[in-house]
């Protein structure tokens, strides 16, 4: 289901709870939302959808790509980033990594890790940081 986004900024505050297997239908509403928004919007967390859990979905490379409880915990290389967002109006700078090595959970909740570069893992720093409560 396509879902309006959230432009609460208290809410958007807040730091994400973990996310269950119970919230699978929240990753497939959030996909269908990123997608809905595709002109516009390479990744969401679920509080941009009003849902305060711990999933990001995103534009891996051409393919939508759904993260459960993502964590960074491995980064290189930073440099100063300029970014949008569709719950906030006007352009933020922020600090970005070139390289992350990203935990989190598939959607069997299994346990992966794996390393983005570039485009990719500023596009994910960007979605974690929305769990985190971080606003740019």
């Amino acid at each position: 289901m396509i879902r309006p986004i959230c432009k609460d900024i208290a809410f958007l505050a807040q730091k994400a709870e973990t996310a269950t297997p119970d919230d699978l239908l929240v990753a497939d509403d959030l996909l269908d939302t990123l997608t809905d928004n595709a002109k516009g919007c390479v990744g969401m967390a679920a509080n941009m959808i009003g849902v305060n859990k711990r999933i990001i979905a995103f534009d891996n490379e051409g393919k939508y790509m759904v993260m459960f409880n993502p964590e960074i915990i491995k980064r290189s290389e930073p440099y100063e980033a300029e970014e949008g967002c569709l719950s906030l109006t006007d352009r933020h700078h922020t600090k970005r990594w070139k390289s992350i090595k990203v935990q989190y959970q598939n959607r069997d909740f299994q346990t992966r890790y794996k390393v983005f570069t570039g485009w990719t893992a500023q596009i994910i720093q960007h979605e974690i940081d929305h769990c985190e409560g971080i606003i740019i």
